[in-house]
C-alpha cells in the first residue's frame, strides 16, 4: 500500500499529466521538448514536521518542485500558457482530491538557456507546497 506521500504525488503528476504539455516524474531532461512544453515533477523534501501528541500526528509542508521547459521562437508566450496552465490545475483542487490539506504553488523564477545549434529553452522551477499529517513519518 503506498504511503500518503507517494499518494499525494502520484495524484499531483496525474492531474500534471491532465495538461497538454507532456508530464515526467523523477526524469531527467530528455535530448528533446515536446512543442506544447515540459513538466518533470521532482519529489522534493518533506522538512521536518510539526508533531502534536495526542494523537500523534506528523503534520508536513512538503516542497516538491516541478520543472516546466519550453523550446521554440514563440517560448514567452508557451511559457506564460504553461506555467499558467500548471498553476490552473493545482487552483481547480487545493486538496488534492482530499489527500491533502492544502496545495500551493509558488512563482517561478524563468531563465533562458542557450542550447547549441537548437532554439533556447525557457525554464523555471515551480516550487509547490503539500500541507498533509500522517500518523506515521515513514508511511
Amino acid at each position: 500500500m503506498p504511503t500518503p506521500r507517494e499518494t499525494i504525488l502520484s495524484a499531483l503528476h496525474a492531474r500534471l499529466s491532465a495538461l497538454p504539455a507532456t508530464a515526467l516524474r523523477g526524469e531527467v531532461l530528455p535530448e528533446r521538448v515536446p512543442a506544447a512544453g515540459l513538466l518533470i515533477l521532482r519529489d522534493g523534501e518533506p522538512g521536518a514536521p510539526e508533531v502534536t501528541l495526542s494523537p500523534l500526528c506528523y503534520h508536513y509542508q512538503h516542497r516538491a518542485e516541478i520543472e516546466a521547459v519550453v523550446q521554440g521562437a514563440d517560448r514567452d508566450a508557451a511559457f506564460d500558457a504553461l506555467t499558467a496552465s500548471v498553476g490552473a490545475v493545482v487552483s481547480a483542487d487545493r486538496t488534492l482530491g482530499g489527500l491533502c490539506d492544502w496545495v500551493e504553488a509558488e512563482a517561478p523564477r524563468p531563465v533562458d538557456l542557450p542550447v547549441e545549434g537548437a532554439a533556447s529553452l525557457k525554464a523555471a522551477v515551480i516550487p509547490v507546497v503539500l500541507h498533509y499529517s500522517t500518523s506515521d513519518p515513514l508511511s
